[in-house]
């Protein structure tokens, strides 16, 4: 693109920061800003018409698959493209946030891919979002490593396979305060697209691969539609053959769960499969339907992948997939490594019965949280597998799901356990405090922890109040309880921030749709912490190497 064509430039509204100008050149922040006048004012529409969508289902309308559509779902003849470089074996994908640290570590895994997510698992201060897009180039490059406090040095390795990066930028919902377009903020989906599309797309192509990219949130096939339409655009802006771009679409909505084939088709030339994201989807559920007494679901932990309505949504998943000849990928082990041996052996038992489940079924790959984890998911998948790079030849024609079943939630549902209510309340709030304090994924009770794990306990605790199967005072006891014990033990953490965030998001009449909105502009982009603070923080909530505690996704390789 030529210096002279620069017409519409976005205007960076945060202080420049170490190596800031590298990625935000004129000639990256102009496309960034033709993306935002070419689709900014769809993406406004798409979010009207899913608050639209919301109330017609909160009135009462049905949900099911959507009758316009039937000659898309009943034509057995259309497929998505074939498998791209890079992405034609998947049987191990790693995820975590793009920072020094869990770049070298996820490409170093072993796994096949990895996820680099600017979504769930990074909490978007402007730092974390700028250092992720350099950390990405630099890892192409072949040039990033880190040492640590410690002493402790990270370099990719010299020999053998790295995993193929896919990038899951955020979600439509979310805005980007640090970048301005016409006088408001830009859609955060474009700005963490189009700067890697910009900088990394023709250096993937180069290096054997291409620009991979996974997308979160989405509630129906308009919204795929808008991105297929943002890749066109992105590559012929840039010179590059259409179809270069590869996206998995994350089916972790309920609307979404009645229009995967719509979905991959809208974004046929473009896709590379489905994937099922578990606590997003319930947290969908609750938010859809949680208004509703047979929608009243238990403790969480209880709500496993082999409930009927969850099987019905994954079996579903892989037969879609397979039919139309893409990839369909599992949900995510999240379990962490602890001091505890006997916790371990435990923990992982329970990762080869879900990740066997998961390949008997048919997916093709599957999701894991820590590096010490994709031996056991890669042995799983390999016995079912052996040589093949995935079995979309299983196209299971046996599996018939209605939309009944996937709403059928009444043989899991039941009242929480008092200790279900006190271990939402306690997740929520750490993980809050975490995220204000820069860190979007935090091992807990060892499990890692995300966005998505935060909103499903916020939401539970809303939905249990509304039934009134725990009452507002117990909720008030714990609340103060937990920050009580959070302050005792990270006293330089904004409890009143903490506070405020869990009531607007529990206790409120109207269930706010997102924690992350509100959150970022009322705290993150206006009340940034010190970097002594954050420092302070992380060295005390993260211990380190040794997976006790709670720690952040890249400190665990």
């Amino acid at each position: 693109m030529a210096t002279s064509a620069l017409t519409h430039r976005v205007h960076v509204l945060a202080s420049p920061g170490h190596r800031h100008d590298e990625i935000l050149t004129p000639a990256a922040l102009d496309f960034v800003g033709r993306l935002a006048a070419g689709f900014g004012e769809r993406r406004k529409e798409l979010l009207k018409e899913r608050r639209r969508q919301a109330l017609r289902l909160a009135a009462g309308s049905p949900l099911d698959f959507p009758m316009v559509t039937s000659a898309v779902r009943d034509d057995p003849t259309w497929r998505v493209a074939p498998p791209a470089p890079g992405l034609t074996d998947r049987r191990v994908e790693i995820t975590g946030p793009p920072d020094r640290r869990m770049t070298v570590n996820a490409l170093n895994s072993g796994a096949r891919v990895w996820m680099a997510d600017f979504e769930d698992a990074t909490s978007p201060t402007w730092d974390n979002v700028i250092d992720g897009q350099l950390n990405l180039l630099d890892a192409i490059e072949r040039r990033i490593d880190f040492t640590a406090a410690g002493g402790k040095e990270y370099r990719l390795a010299e020999r053998g396979r790295l995993a193929t990066i896919v990038v899951r930028p955020r979600g439509w919902h979310l805005s980007e305060e640090h970048l301005e377009f016409d006088g408001e903020p830009v859609p955060a989906a474009l700005v963490d697209f189009g700067l890697y599309f910009f900088h990394c797309a023709q250096r993937q192509i180069d290096a054997g691969h291409g620009p991979y990219f996974y997308l979160p949130k989405l509630e129906n096939r308009y919204e795929a539609r808008l991105w297929n339409d943002v890749f066109v655009v992105a590559q012929d802006l840039l010179g590059i053959p259409r179809g270069t771009v590869r996206a998995t679409v994350l089916i972790e909505t309920i609307t979404a769960a009645v229009q995967m084939e719509e979905i991959l088709h809208e974004l046929r030339e473009h896709s590379s499969g489905l994937n099922a994201g578990r606590w997003d989807y319930l947290f969908s559920l609750i938010k859809t339907f949680g208004h509703r007494t047979d929608f009243l679901l238990p403790d969480r932990a209880k709500v496993t992948m082999t409930a009927p309505f969850m099987r019905a949504y994954t079996e579903l998943l892989v037969r879609t997939c397979h039919r139309r000849g893409a990839h369909a990928i599992g949900g995510m082990a999240a379990q962490v490594p602890t001091r505890d041996p006997a916790a371990d052996e435990a923990a992982s038992a329970t990762v080869r019965l879900d990740k066997e489940r998961e390949a008997e079924d048919g997916f093709d790959g599957s999701w894991v949280a820590h590096p010490a984890l994709v031996p056991l998911c890669r042995e799983v998948f390999d016995a079912v597998l052996d040589d093949r790079p995935h079995q979309i030849d299983r196209t299971r024609d046996d599996v018939e799901v209605t939309a009944a079943d996937l709403l059928s939630t009444r043989r899991v549902g039941g009242p929480p356990t008092p200790e279900g209510v006190r271990t939402n309340i306690a997740v929520a709030l750490r993980y809050f405090a975490a995220w204000l304090r820069g860190e979007g994924a935090v091992a807990l009770n060892g499990l890692m922890e995300d966005a998505a794990t935060a909103e499903i306990a916020r939401v539970q605790i809303w939905q249990w109040l509304r039934h009134r199967v725990v009452d507002r005072e117990t909720v008030l006891q714990l609340l103060d309880d937990e920050l009580g014990s959070l302050g005792a033990e990270y006293p330089w953490v904004d409890i009143e921030a903490v506070r405020e965030l869990f009531e607007r998001g529990t206790l409120s009449v109207e269930l706010p749709q997102f924690f992350t909105p509100y959150a970022y502009t009322r705290h993150l982009v206006r009340h940034a912490p010190p970097p002594l603070l954050q420092r302070a923080f992380e060295a005390d909530l993260l211990d380190r190497e040794t997976g006790r505690g709670s720690h952040r996704c890249d400190d665990l390789g």
